[in-house]
């Protein structure tokens, strides 16, 4: 979970490893190595980060300059062509979309020295969806058990002609499958500016215009006020994107939020009220021991509730009552 909370708050990559090279092996204790940028303020990510999933205590860390040329293409080798069920494929920006993949993994693969083999093994899938993505720095590489889980809601509730919303856009991965699947349009939302560019550049890659795919910067309900000023401070550089809300309410097919636990239980009506009644809601970001505080939040809003799992990861879905009219 504070893993997920860095990646929301700044981090532009996260990785666990539960026994320190240096620290006793009987330790309880897990690691997690994160990259921010030079412009990042370490300390407030990581107390915004600790707040948001309600850790009583701030976790000990130490900050250490790296080597700045050498993080990007870190981030770019370690971000693999993922097949999320047959036929849907993630594919990097800087690899070459083919019907369907194999990862050809080079035993002698030199980390900063040679670029990763991929090799398409005639794997017949004429069928397949590719969708072509740069995450940058927002979250949704299609790597994560909740991105996973959230595709798969999508692929099965789009027929065709859809409106989705995207309730925590981040890379606009979902937006674009949405479409790609047949939704005749998306609309994704996100407190973060850098998101929102993300979204837009990745909506590009897969030619999708505007038009298809709106993206809105909202303002933040639940984050802290220091938060909402350094959104604020880099605003200026969305020359075609405004800060507001997301308008009319009671429009959307389908609508995922696949967020963090705080939020989600905060603004549970929020969410649920852009739906249509009868509408199916998906709410991911969850791991397995938080569903009970889920379940008991949504059960006042949605009815035929399903939750699917993933690697201790959860995603819930369920209809939007409808309003019961007095006779």
């Amino acid at each position: 979970m504070f893993s997920e909370a860095l990646l929301c708050f700044g981090a532009s990559s996260t990785s666990v490893d539960e026994h320190d090279n240096d620290a006793d092996e009987n330790s309880e204790e897990i690691y997690i190595d994160s990259i921010f940028p030079e412009c990042e303020d370490v300390d407030e990510c990581i107390l915004n980060a600790a707040n948001s999933i309600g850790l009583k205590e701030i976790p000990r860390y130490e900050v250490r300059m790296g080597e700045q040329c050498n993080w990007i293409k870190k981030t770019q080798q370690s971000f693999h062509p993922v097949e999320v069920t047959k036929g849907l494929w993630i594919v990097p920006e800087w690899g070459a979309p083919p019907k369907s993949y194999e990862l050809i993994a080079s035993e002698s693969l030199n980390f900063f020295n040679e670029e990763p083999s991929f090799g398409n093994h005639n794997v017949d899938d004429v069928q397949a969806t590719n969708i072509i993505l740069n995450p940058g720095l927002a979250f949704g590489s299609g790597e994560h058990a909740t991105t996973k889980l959230c595709l798969l809601l999508l692929r099965r509730l789009i027929k065709g002609g859809e409106l989705f919303l995207d309730y925590g856009t981040g890379s606009g991965i979902l937006g674009i499958a949405a479409i790609k699947f047949g939704a005749a349009m998306s609309v994704g939302a996100d407190i973060d500016p850098q998101a929102i560019k993300s979204a837009h550049q990745n909506a590009a890659l897969n030619n999708i215009g505007p038009k298809k795919m709106k993206l809105h910067l909202v303002p933040d309900r639940t984050f802290t006020a220091s938060m909402n000023e350094r959104v604020d401070g880099v605003v200026e550089d969305l020359s075609s994107h405004k800060i507001r809300g997301i308008s009319q309410t009671e429009k959307y097919d389908v609508v995922i939020a696949n967020i963090l636990l705080n939020p989600l239980l905060q603004l549970a009506d929020h969410i649920v009220s852009y739906a249509k009644p009868g509408a199916v809601v998906g709410i991911s970001g969850i791991l397995s021991e938080q569903l009970p505080h889920i379940i008991n939040r949504y059960s006042e809003f949605l009815e035929d509730i399903l939750v699917s799992e993933m690697d201790d990861w959860t995603c819930v879905s369920g209809k939007k009552k409808r309003v019961k009219e007095d006779h």
